[in-house]
């Protein structure tokens, strides 16, 4: 008995201290919440705590994060997307449970539905190639991310059953939608590297899409366009003494940057020691000390090469460029098919896309160029709000070039439009998605 107990005595202890203490401080920062995160380590750690963070559209203006020896700490400094301290208690609560999660549930809902995994190159008029073919095949898109990079497309996209609402299990109806699907992507030229999957397992979508990204080897081909201003620059050097790799990147600040950095050095096996991150303005400043996951600092110029290479494609995937379209309206088959058709009748390409359905309501972001690449014409886009509805589509953001003629014209063509969600709802919608709350409104 007495054996027995100090074996429960010393499995109570090695939960203690794997489990994760967490510490949430509104009164050290007059300008950010202090996420503050004690744990042992494990692989992959750093990037849990990252995605809790990022998945609730919370920016993390600075980050301090030390791993030495087997014991894991970091402090995050986060606001809102208005920059504001975190004031909401459902909020707080959920990043709390989140993190003294030892293996944090990523499922975000998507239980129930069918993941449908696709990469090739892309095109004018792709996305709604795809989006008519599901239509075509009875399956309802309930959420879907796309992303492209240097000329090529990864797309995760979730679906049901139109008829019966569930998920798609009968195998001869995967594999037409595997056929149908990989003949669009393949088009004239893409006979070798357009790929599609069915899948039924449930995981991180942004993370899965810097993975499909990866294996298809974006970070290899050139861009479609030379003249980006804003790339960001990304250093690699070894620390000899102290055999460590250290990797410092300057880039455009925007939200889930860290997130997509950590992403990429986890899955290249890379383990984060030490990290300092900080912003200034619109700019990010990242330093990352690491090693292998065997403990070796990198070894080769190939490798150093290639690990510049993999950050700066990971950074440039989710900055896409281009006017950002949100789209708003209740839900129905077809949807989607019919917005994109409207988009590629016009020569307006999607660079990146974001879908998602809501107690019958598709809410939607787009982010769209002109064929080539190039800033999309203003009188074009109005066209296609007229033809798509302007109560229903309506610009969020413009690049640069269009601001002044934007505020010029606002009035007369209401190009400026009008948000969708308020910032703050963001996250609440985010909890909603997660169950845990019954309304986001």
């Amino acid at each position: 008995m007495e054996w027995q107990a100090c074996l429960d005595e010393y499995e109570k202890l090695v939960i203690r201290m794997s489990t994760p203490r967490v510490v949430i401080d509104n009164a050290v920062c007059p300008t950010a919440t202090l996420v503050k995160v004690d744990s042992a380590r494990r692989h992959g750690i750093l990037l849990d705590a990252v995605q809790v963070l990022t998945d609730l559209n919370l920016s993390i203006k600075k980050a301090y994060i030390s791993s030495d020896g087997q014991w894991f700490m970091d402090v995050f400094h986060v606001t809102d997307l208005n920059g504001n301290k975190l004031t909401d208690e459902s909020v707080i609560s959920y990043i709390e449970q989140s993190l003294e999660t030892t293996y944090p549930d990523r499922s975000h809902g998507f239980d129930g539905l069918t993941a449908l995994e696709l990469t090739g190159t892309d095109r004018v008029g792709l996305l709604s190639e795809v989006f008519a073919v599901l239509a075509d095949l009875q399956c309802d898109v309930v959420d879907a991310k796309v992303w492209t990079h240097n000329g090529r497309i990864a797309s995760l996209i979730y679906v049901k059953d139109c008829n019966s609402g569930s998920p798609i299990e009968d195998l001869q109806q995967i594999d037409t939608i595997e056929a149908r699907l990989r003949n669009v992507l393949k088009g004239d030229n893409d006979i070798r590297s357009a790929k599609t999957s069915v899948s039924m397992a449930v995981t991180h979508t942004e993370r899965r899409l810097h993975q499909m990204m990866f294996a298809d080897r974006d970070y290899e081909r050139k861009p479609t366009l030379q003249h980006r201003e804003d790339s960001p620059v990304v250093t690699v050097q070894n620390w000899v003494e102290r055999s460590y790799s250290v990797v410092n990147v300057q880039c455009k600040d925007r939200t889930k940057l860290l997130f997509d950095v950590v992403c990429t050095l986890t899955d290249m096996q890379y383990v984060v020691f030490h990290a300092t991150i900080n912003t200034a303005g619109d700019e990010a400043y990242l330093e990352f000390y690491i090693r292998h996951t065997d403990g070796t600092p990198i070894s080769s110029e190939p490798e150093r090469h290639r690990v510049i290479q993999c950050l700066q494609a990971a950074i440039e995937r989710r900055a896409s460029e281009g006017v950002r379209l949100e789209l708003c309206t209740s839900d129905r088959q077809g949807l989607l098919a019919d917005v994109t058709r409207t988009f590629r009748e016009n020569g307006l390409n999607v660079t990146r896309a974001e879908i998602s359905t809501t107690m019958d309501m598709a809410v939607n972001v787009f982010y769209v160029t002109d064929a080539i690449g190039n800033p999309a014409d203003p009188k074009i886009i109005e066209a296609v709000r007229q033809k798509i509805g302007l109560g229903n589509l309506k610009v969020k953001e413009l690049p640069f070039i269009y601001h002044q003629k934007a505020e010029r014209e606002e009035e007369a063509v209401g190009v400026g439009g009008a948000v969708l969600l308020s910032l703050g709802s963001l996250v609440r919608r985010n909890l909603y998605n997660l169950g845990l709350i019954k309304s986001y409104s």
